[in-house]
């Protein structure tokens, strides 16, 4: 068995990989030739744990292998994957599926034999018949099936959730594919991973409507939290309460400054979108797109509020840049909205996180980059946590009240239990809770 993956970004690199682990020949492919130089001396492009090891340990093995060239990896392959970007296009926030529809192009030119092709990237309902399209348009006697394959990775835990993940949606696929890709998750398919066969329509649809739905859940504590503000409930015990319901679910039931990443903004954004233009809108859907990006904007503000009303001339300390731990993302972070606002409001920022500060560097101008926790807190008059990386959970609180000129904690996380961080002679100002002695901060509603 043979793969071609079109595309090293985070999708097109860990499932290249994984399949690679499952003892598949997989050849990655990208046009960016600083990319693929770095992958073949052995530097992994993006920070994913296990990456690194899982990309030396197959490419050692003969198994992975990286090239510019799409037609020689395309011509010798069983499947060809298409697992490019579509970020949402300027302008409408519609996913922009061109360099889908140009990976298409360029496999037309280098069918041999029959190959099943896949998209793998995260597509709006349709896109497999623009791919077939193409296909068939420049290759008219070529041997080939399109199928939809979305994939449900979980940035920093994304290795685990392709080996083992809860399900495989395949879409589109005739006795003959579906037999080839048996054959390329044949080691999920024995230990019985669920495989769902569906059309290919659906299957594009069941990847947005996954995500969207997860987006909802964040967004819905995130206003439940604002709500046990102002009745003086706490939100970790709501979540705590339904999330035992086995109809709810405890996961993505954190209360936070706003969901971020690779996904959920652009992929909301991109459904709500398609649904207007099936003239069957998702009103759901579009509120939780403009709660989400309103929510930043007032998590400066709780900032702000916490400091006195005002960070003119101050400093603040944030720990985390990236939209959550274990990756160096910075796309749609919160970060990015939250401290550029905290500088236009006079505040200086000294920040630190442990793997996405390269990334945000040429996103975020102003900003003093630290060496560590500590030494983000030197001198600042309040503390803010905005992702909840392990080595933030377990701080020394005695020693950040000494090096800090003022002690305010902002914990946008809720990682650190009040009575404990109160009790280092901190002001602790966290999401949806309210303990006696904090000082009581209750953002206006936009």
């Amino acid at each position: 068995m043979r793969i071609a993956m079109i595309g090293t970004g985070y999708v097109g690199l860990v499932s290249g990989a994984c399949f690679s682990e499952f003892g598949i020949d997989v050849v990655c492919v990208d046009k960016d030739a600083d990319k693929i130089a770095r992958l073949r001396r052995g530097e992994v492009p993006i920070f994913e744990p296990g990456l690194d090891s899982l990309v030396a340990g197959n490419v050692a093995a003969g198994r992975l292998s990286f090239s510019e060239e799409l037609g020689p990896a395309v011509s010798a392959a069983d499947a060809a994957f298409i697992a490019v970007g579509t970020p949402s296009r300027r302008g409408d926030g519609h996913a922009d599926i061109s360099f889908v529809e140009e990976a298409a192009r360029e496999i037309a030119g280098a069918l041999n034999g029959y190959t099943v092709v896949v998209t793998k990237s995260t597509v709006p309902v349709g896109t497999g018949d623009v791919v077939e399209s193409i296909l068939g348009g420049r290759c008219p006697d070529g041997d080939f099936e399109v199928l939809s394959n979305p994939e449900f990775l979980r940035e920093g835990s994304a290795i685990n959730d392709f080996m083992r993940p809860d399900r495989i949606v395949i879409g589109g696929a005739t006795a003959r594919s579906e037999a080839v890709m048996r054959e390329v998750y044949r080691p999920l398919y024995l230990i019985e991973t669920p495989m769902v066969f569906t059309s290919r329509p659906t299957a594009e649809l069941i990847k947005y409507a996954a995500n969207a739905f997860l987006a909802t859940k964040v967004t819905f504590i995130n206003e439940i939290a604002d709500l046990c503000e102002r009745v003086d409930a706490d939100v970790q015990d709501v979540a705590k309460g339904i999330g035992l319901d086995g109809r709810i679910g405890s996961k993505f039931l954190h209360a936070g400054p706003g969901f971020g990443g690779s996904c959920f903004p652009k992929d909301t954004l991109a459904l709500v979108r398609t649904a207007e233009e099936a003239e069957s809108p998702l009103r759901i859907v579009r509120e939780v797109v403009e709660i989400n990006d309103a929510r930043k904007a007032r998590m400066a503000r709780k900032i702000i509020d916490a400091c006195g009303g005002s960070v003119e001339g101050r400093t603040i300390a944030i720990l985390g840049i990236a939209f959550k731990p274990n990756t160096d993302d910075m796309r749609e972070a919160p970060s990015l909205d939250i401290i550029p606002a905290l500088q236009a409001a006079g505040a200086t920022v000294r920040a630190f996180d442990p793997e996405a500060m390269d990334e945000a560097k040429p996103l975020l101008d102003g900003v003093v980059w630290c060496a560590d926790a500590y030494d983000a807190m030197k001198d600042a008059d309040a503390l803010t946590i905005l992702t909840e990386w392990n080595e933030f959970r377990a701080l020394d609180l005695n020693r950040a009240k000494a090096i800090m000129k003022d002690g305010v904690m902002i914990d946008l996380r809720n990682i650190y239990r009040p009575e404990e961080v109160m009790a280092a002679g901190f002001t602790y100002v966290s999401i949806g809770r309210l303990v006696a002695g904090a000082r009581r901060e209750r953002v206006p509603a936009q």
